[in-house]
């Protein structure tokens, strides 16, 4: 990555797509504080969240800021030896000190939410993609975060279990969560973006409203980018 500029509001649903390859997932990474920066900053509610300036790599990062950003990956990341429950508490006691029974309360809450409190006390491996990727969403709203990011969340699952994940998508959506999204499904990408950024080479080379980004897009590599996506 090289030189990204990006402002988000605390209501965006800011949509990166790209090539293989262009920064997409890494940006995610950065601002999870999974990876980290050599210069520049990231600023969160007016505050330095992750700062490459500091000479010490375990300094970078704002734990409390942190706290508040949730993470769902391509490929679940469920813990396969603890049912749906435990991996739901697991995060909520140890971070944010809550009781078995308090976090368990919040589990219930969620599951039922996602259509997926039946499956309390099921395992990983008793569960289909849709349903693994659910409960990974359940997860990372049990710590109640301001910002949630997705990276391809979509790619490993079948057609039905697409629309069953992005849809529990567009219902936080319709809640004003702020979300940061790297989707290689143009058409939900047009959906659920209140913003689309598309990257190349680890830089960013155009963004925009989705309505005006996919019908008039003003960079050639846009262009063919979007071309080619939509013959796919």
């Amino acid at each position: 990555m090289d030189g990204m500029n990006l402002k988000m509001r605390a209501d965006d649903r800011l949509v990166l797509i790209g090539p293989s390859g262009s920064g997409k997932s890494s940006l995610l990474r950065v601002v999870m504080g999974l990876e980290s920066i050599e210069r520049g900053q990231v600023l969160m509610k007016g505050q330095t969240y992750i700062d490459g300036e500091a000479k010490r790599k375990d300094r970078q990062i704002n734990p409390q800021l942190q706290r508040q950003v949730g993470m769902v990956f391509q490929h679940y990341t469920l813990f396969p030896h603890m049912s749906v429950l435990g991996n739901l508490i697991l995060s909520p006691m140890r971070v944010r000190g809550m009781t078995k029974a308090e976090a368990t309360e919040s589990a219930r809450h969620y599951l039922s939410r996602l259509g997926l409190e039946s499956k309390l006390h099921a395992y990983p491996s008793q569960l289909s993609g849709g349903q693994k990727q659910r409960v990974a969403i359940a997860r990372a709203l049990m710590l109640e975060p301001s910002l949630m990011l997705f990276d391809e969340v979509t790619s490993a699952l079948d057609p039905e279990m697409v629309v069953e994940v992005q849809n529990v998508m567009m219902e936080l959506a319709q809640q004003k969560m702020a979300m940061l999204i790297v989707t290689h499904d143009m058409h939900f990408a047009r959906n659920i973006a209140t913003r689309v950024v598309f990257c190349a080479n680890g830089k960013i080379v155009e963004e925009g409203h989705p309505e005006t980004f996919f019908t008039a897009p003003k960079e050639a590599r846009t262009r063919d980018f979007l071309a080619k996506s939509f013959q796919a």
